[in-house]
């Protein structure tokens, strides 16, 4: 009891440090990490295409990579759907204490990931050919039985067999490195990504350079690589799981537990199905006003596969920034240090200018120096001046407003962060989806093919406005500091009783759970806890007392969502602790947070459920609140609709479930009988 104890005051004063420790200081300890860690990932996708523009492959091989990329991309979609909504339901198990039931999650999450690879690999193998049409591979162009302008179809076709062969290894090494962070082990993450990306360079040297072999040397790097990530991840699985631990039945699919990872992890694979399309809508247009422009076709794609390579090397140094300081921003949040967010808001937004302003700079006055690190283009394949020509206007022009994307993709996490799932969502898409799909299309009608490259920038700037307007209008809804202090903040103190039953009383909205709660007290003598719970929980973690109670409260279409953002995981936790520091103190009665399932390993507890018909309901929210039929009607449902979710998230079993339940009580009985009932059972 005196170990847990010491690890609890050990993890609040973590999470305090989170409020008081200087921003710079935290920053650094907590962004450089992910930054490094991004960065590493992205060389997965960036070394390949540097040696292969450095090779005798040159331009037609760069495309080549380029087009395979976005069918990358696809598969990783599927990977981190699953890795990362595995991730996220082991953290929830361990918020739960109950990490060991995440196995069948991630056991599962493993077969299915296969499972997958195994399906993309039936569906792409006799349709590569078109598919690598469609994003953008080019044919050989043949007059008179001679080859008059070499395509990249070829090439493309010879690095994808071989890629495509490895999509069980790279797709499972994905998933599971996504789960080994969440197990509380980045470093070990880091190493395999580490691991891999060294080893790729390495072979891509001797491959590629060395002995000669081309788009197939390229390829065996690649996928060598990637093996080498998966077996230090699989080691990871086999020798050193911290939380949970596979078995052989953790193989067998279940269905019923592996629907939580599949929910929690849908936005992954829609951020990653995002950039596949782009990569779709921009490739086609490349080819189409490619064909009409003095460029031709492999210009423009060979070169749109390296500015998408570059930029993902700039945009993942911001996302680690931003990602890094989520648990700091989460615990400001939580704790309503509003000035503290502001701060932090600040140096976050500086640092990602600063990153956004110095690419700009090298991109507006040496863009031929970031292209001539892919290679020199063969004469032999497009015409040199040409290639320059393009490569100059689309990094000065394509990526002219680069400091607004990585604004825009900062505000959006620090969003989500933030618990706005639904500023995260509009600030995310209103950029890729909303502005740049269509102008995309639109203006290489009026402007060839530079009018690609103005889309990049036109959608920015229409980004930029909204993503500034949501963020005036979050700040605006923050309270100082000040206001925050001078709020009235109620008191709480845990009562100690002499051991004994505890009662915890679940309760729809409306069936006075509560005060049938309250009369069970008094009626035994035993302390009642119901708004001291999430003042004691504020007391004890540092967070605001407000905060938490509002946790199962106004339900939106994105709630679950909002459930799981770092301050309300943060406020969970703080909540459950103190559950259990109450429990532990003596006989009580407990109303709501889930209290049944969080003190599920304690012998005294009696779990109860008040319910009643709606119509007895709605007449008793009307009493109470003084609201109309209808109105009572709209919040009964937004209530219960609430208290389901956010049961759901803590416990991963159904609210109001009967077999949860010692007894289930019809509250319309009356106040003082549903407590005599209460009470006769307890003492039976």
């Amino acid at each position: 009891m005196e170990e847990n104890s010491t690890v609890e005051n050990s993890g609040e004063q973590s999470s305090k440090y989170l409020g008081t420790e200087k921003i710079p200081k935290l920053m650094l300890k907590f962004s450089i990490p992910c930054v490094l860690s991004l960065v590493i990932s992205a060389l997965y996708n960036i070394v390949d295409q540097i040696f292969v523009g450095n090779s005798e492959l040159s331009v037609l091989g760069n495309a080549a990579t380029g087009v395979v990329f976005p069918i990358f991309i696809i598969a990783q979609a599927f990977a981190w759907w699953i890795g990362d909504g595995c991730a996220a339901y082991l953290n929830i198990c361990q918020g739960r204490k109950n990490s060991q039931d995440a196995h069948k999650a991630i056991g599962t999450g493993i077969v299915f990931t296969v499972l997958a690879s195994v399906v993309l690999m039936a569906v792409f193998y006799p349709l590569q050919r078109p598919l690598l049409l469609t994003f953008g591979a080019t044919e050989d162009v043949i007059e008179n039985g001679i080859v008059t302008v070499p395509g990249s179809i070829d090439y493309a076709i010879e690095y994808f067999n071989i890629i495509l062969g490895f999509f069980p290894v790279f797709m499972a090494m994905n998933m599971m490195n996504a789960v080994v962070r969440a197990d509380g082990a980045p470093g070990w993450s880091m190493a395999s990504m580490i691991a891999g990306a060294v080893t790729n360079i390495v072979l891509d040297a001797a491959f590629i350079i060395g002995l000669k072999w081309g788009m197939t040397g390229a390829a065996w790097a690649t996928v060598i690589g990637q093996t080498v990530s998966f077996v230090i991840s699989l080691l990871y699985f086999i020798l050193k799981t911290k939380t949970f631990k596979l078995k052989l039945k953790s193989f067998i699919p279940d269905f019923k537990e592996f629907v939580n990872p599949i929910k929690l992890g849908l936005s992954s694979f829609i951020t990653q199905m995002t950039i596949v399309i782009i990569s779709l809508v921009c490739n086609v247009m490349l080819l189409k006003y490619g064909a009409l422009s003095d460029y031709g076709q492999n210009i423009p794609i060979s070169l749109i596969a390296v500015e998408s390579k570059v930029f993902t090397v700039v945009i993942n140094i911001v996302v680690g920034i931003v990602l890094g300081c989520q648990p700091i921003i989460g615990y400001n949040i939580g704790a309503k240090n509003f000035d503290r967010v502001k701060k932090l808001y600040l140096y976050i937004l500086i640092s990602t200018l600063a990153v956004g302003l110095i690419f700009t700079v090298l991109f507006e006055a040496a863009p031929t120096a970031v292209v001539a690190i892919f290679g020199n283009p063969d004469p032999a394949q497009v015409d040199p001046e040409k290639y320059w020509e393009f490569g100059t206007k689309l990094f000065r022009i394509f990526l002219m407003l680069v400091t607004f994307t990585c604004t825009i993709k900062m505000t959006s996490i620090f969003f989500q962060a933030s618990g706005k799932p639904v500023f995260a969502i509009i600030a995310s898409l209103i950029r890729d989806i909303v502005c740049f799909v269509p102008l995309i299309c639109v203006l290489p009608i009026f402007y060839g093919i530079e009018g690609i490259m103005w889309a990049a920038p036109c959608a920015d700037l229409v980004a930029m406005i909204v993503a500034a307007a949501l963020t005036i209008v979050f700040f605006k809804s923050l309270k100082t500091d000040k206001e925050v202090v001078e709020e009235v903040k109620t008191e709480a103190v845990i009562k100690p009783f002499k051991p004994g039953v505890i009662i915890t009383i679940g309760r729809e909205h409306g069936s006075l759970g509560k005060q049938i709660g309250k009369v069970v007290a008094q009626k035994l003598g035993i302390p009642f806890y119901y708004k001291e719970m999430t003042a004691l929980a504020a007391q004890e973690s540092g967070l605001d007392k407000e905060f938490i109670s509002d946790l199962n409260k106004s339900p939106n279409f994105l709630y679950d969502l909002y459930l799981r953002c770092e301050p309300v995981q943060q406020a969970i936790t703080a909540q459950d602790k103190i559950i259990k520091k109450i429990a532990e103190s003596g006989s009580c009665v407990i109303v709501g947070r889930a209290a049944d399932y969080i003190l599920r390993d304690f012998d005294n507890v009696v779990k109860v459920f008040v319910h009643a018909p709606e119509e007895y309901r709605i007449s008793k929210i009307k009493e109470f609140y003084g609201d109309s039929d209808e109105d009572a009607k709209k919040n009964l449902k937004r209530s219960d609709k609430a208290r389901a979710s956010y049961y759901k998230n803590v416990t991963g079993q159904n609210w109001g479930d009967a077999t949860n339940y010692n007894l289930c009580v019809d509250g319309s009985v009356g106040v003082e009988k549903s407590a005599d009932i209460i009470c006769e059972f307890v003492n039976k």
